[in-house]
């Protein structure tokens, strides 16, 4: 079985693929294993617009305006206006606090990794940005362990020579999938807990200890540091007029060269599967948009952009940008059965729906993918009781996810019944952490 460090590992030393659009914009055309150094991402992306002998006030406005004009969205998954939460935070009353959201709890993504591991001054060029458009007083970037390291030599290289205006340190995110969630990264932060925090208060209002907080997911960052380099204009050259700009997106599975690849939003579906090298086996299924993702049928979504938009008419978002290539050879039933175990084990234990409804959605899911006696009725029901009913969204993401897989597989499901399976291989493509594993 494949872990997530070995996943994470294994698409980490992956060259991202140049294509059209000047892309890529966020990661060096070519890896070599190593960080872009200060010297080299300067050379590669010039200095940031200097606000020494501005009113610095004046200035930061101007960046929040073109931000906003850019029309960037968050890249975690959420894909909530970036210019709105700047906003938002600038205007709280109290000092406020910019959290770099690098935790990325998703097993079968790496984009966010990818990205610090190569390009780690680019993230914290935006992340300074967004302090000085907030009047944030510190920057805290919480990143994975594989890239702590990485990034605390990136900003020790900036400390020596006093580039940044406001302290800015770094934190090993928790390694939970629920720690990815912003009121769970400031719960990490203040007291220990990756589990999140119920709304309101808004992060904005009331966030770590009490100040005005931002938290945003590394890449967004990534894009603000670039959008105040070359303009909103610039950014809209990629990416569809209502989703503009472009996105990683984290290729697992059945591709021949599975990685972190940058593509506009909008690109269809089988080219964005080009862009890791095509599917190396026949193929039967994508899972879009991560472990609270969808199921979508293979080809039927080929042509389809790969986008909010485009990918509605499977009920699908492209979310934080993870395509999962399931080959014919594999048991979709079997795959959602794992993953739905890794999510209940992962509850946030702070309500019934949770830690008692995913575990038994979890169990009688398993039995229905072993082909022992069990009940879909009662599966269905304990879905939709479920649904819309717990204290984190953690519960709706996996009953999302679920609801997908035995939608897309309902053929399966009269085979296991039955003693059989489509299936002729029991190799798992979706990484899930073995520490979790039953």
């Amino acid at each position: 079985m494949i872990t997530a460090s070995e996943h994470a590992s294994r698409i980490r030393g992956a060259p991202p693929i140049a294509g059209p659009g000047g892309l890529p914009r966020l990661l060096p055309g070519s890896f070599a294993g190593r960080p872009l150094g200060l010297a080299g991402h300067l050379a590669r992306h010039g200095e940031l617009p200097a606000a020494e002998g501005q009113d610095a006030r004046a200035c930061a406005t101007g960046w929040l305006a073109e931000i906003e004009r850019a029309g960037l969205t968050g890249r975690g998954g959420a894909a909530f206006p970036t210019a709105r939460k700047l906003a938002a935070v600038a205007a709280a009353a109290g000092r406020p606090v910019v959290v770099v959201n690098g935790t990325e709890g998703e097993p079968a993504s790496a984009k966010d990794k990818v990205l610090m591991a190569t390009e780690p001054h680019l993230v914290i060029d935006g992340a300074v940005l967004a302090a000085c458009i907030t009047g944030a007083t510190e920057v805290i970037i919480v990143a994975g362990p594989a890239v702590t390291g990485i990034v605390e030599e990136a900003i020790a290289e900036r400390r020596a020579l006093r580039r940044d205006p406001v302290p800015v340190r770094v934190v090993p995110a928790a390694d939970r999938f629920v720690a990815g969630e912003a009121s769970a990264v400031v719960n990490w932060l203040a007291n220990g807990r990756p589990v999140p925090t119920p709304v309101p208060p808004r992060l904005a209002q009331h966030g770590l200890h009490g100040r005005p907080t931002l938290v945003q997911n590394a890449e967004t960052l990534a894009h603000v540091a670039l959008i105040v380099r070359h303009g909103a204009a610039w950014f809209r050259t990629a990416g569809t007029p209502a989703e503009p700009g472009s996105m990683l997106v984290t290729v697992i599975g059945a591709v021949r060269a599975p990685g972190v690849r940058e593509v506009g939003i909008g690109t269809p579906v089988s080219t964005v599967l080009d862009a890791a090298g095509g599917p190396a086996q026949r193929l039967r299924a994508l899972l879009i948009g991560g472990y609270f993702g969808t199921w979508v049928p293979w080809p039927e979504a080929a042509d389809l952009p790969f986008s909010a938009a485009g990918l509605a008419p499977l009920r699908a978002v492209p979310a934080a940008g993870l395509v999962a290539a399931l080959p014919a050879a594999a048991c979709g039933l079997a795959e959602t059965a794992r993953v739905a175990r890794y999510l209940a084990d992962e509850s946030a234990g702070q309500c019934g729906p949770c830690v008692f409804g995913l575990d038994a959605i979890a169990t009688e899911l398993g039995r229905v993918a072993a082909g022992r006696p069990a009940s879909l009725a009662l599966l269905r029901r304990w879905l939709s009781q479920v649904d819309g009913r717990g204290a984190c969204r953690h519960p709706d993401g996996a009953v999302r996810f679920i609801r997908s897989g035995l939608e897309l597989f309902g053929p399966e499901l009269d085979l296991h019944a039955r003693g059989w399976c489509s299936g002729t291989t029991d190799d798992p493509v979706l990484p899930v952490p073995r520490r979790l594993t039953r």
